[in-house]
């Protein structure tokens, strides 16, 4: 079933106990990040002001013993969008979200569902539908036991080669910009 980005909101918030985010993609183009992208990519500063609320509501779940992981698959050497992506992971690092890299080479032979996801509590999947330029498209709930067991398999395979953030060092082409990987302060 579609939910909205509302609906999606509350889930969350609302989660009960973990919430697991599988990306898989080397770029995405949401409305709200391709400005503070734009802004990486032409060397100027970004107080991550905009990720605050996100940060907020990571410390209120570690406070109430909920975890929130994400495992992200990247293509080696990283793309603009993960170079950005990784250059903003410390605030919600520090607020207690467990971020992790996986070089895409390492799960050459992991069974993947199609789509990126959220897993809430081990019993709701949200697949996540894009357009070929990483705009989102659609949110897409299940609760169905195949699409279940895919996910928390998979997202737990995927998760046993995952570099926490602290310690992935990316690697990213030299002709990539003057821009390196660790651009915004730790």
């Amino acid at each position: 079933m579609n939910i909205s980005d509302d609906a999606f909101e509350e889930l969350l918030t609302g989660f009960e106990h973990s919430a697991v985010h599988l990306e898989t993609r080397d770029a995405y183009g949401t409305s709200v990040e391709l400005p503070y992208m734009a802004k990486w990519a032409a060397g100027e500063p970004d107080d991550l002001e905009w990720l605050q609320g996100w940060c907020a509501t990571l410390r209120e779940h570690v406070k109430a013993g909920k975890t929130v992981r994400r495992a992200r698959i990247v293509s080696e050497p990283l793309s603009d969008y993960q170079r950005w992506s990784y250059s903003i992971a410390h605030p919600m690092v520090e607020a207690g979200e467990d971020i992790r890299w996986v070089p895409r080479r390492l799960v050459s032979s992991t069974p993947l569902p199609g789509n990126d996801f959220y897993l809430f509590d081990d019993s709701l999947a949200v697949f996540l539908h894009y357009a070929g330029n990483g705009l989102g498209r659609a949110k897409v709930t299940s609760t169905d036991p195949g699409d279940i067991a895919l996910c928390k398999s998979a997202f737990e395979t995927v998760w046993k080669f995952a570099i926490p953030h602290s310690e992935y060092t990316p690697t990213y082409s030299r002709s990539a910009g003057r821009r390196s990987p660790r651009t915004a302060p730790s």
